[in-house]
């Protein structure tokens, strides 16, 4: 029974991050139908997915048995930094070449 339930919730959190995941992605593609600024291809959207999707699940993941809100907000803004860090090296490369 409680391996059920186990499963149902992973169920539903990974659909939640899909359903998250795609909202976000939403966002240039409805930028790129109202602007010229927005020029994303497809490897741009399926790059721009993993990288959320996957923040999604490991915030998902890492929190799941935390019912502290300050252990909670402490893995929210470290996968916060790490996605924004990623974010930005790929888009123009601070630190390496890897956006060139």
């Amino acid at each position: 029974m409680k391996t059920t339930a186990l499963r149902a919730g992973v169920r539903t959190d990974l659909i939640r991050v899909v359903v998250g995941t795609g909202l976000v992605l939403l966002v240039p593609l409805v930028a790129m139908r109202f602007t010229g600024e927005v020029v994303w291809t497809l490897s741009d959207f399926v790059v721009a997915g993993l990288i959320v999707f996957t923040t999604g699940m490991a915030y998902t993941l890492a929190t799941r048995n935390a019912r502290q809100i300050k252990r909670r907000l402490a893995v929210g803004a470290v996968l916060l930094a790490v996605f924004a860090y990623v974010w930005v090296e790929l888009a123009v490369g601070i630190f390496t070449n890897l956006g060139s």
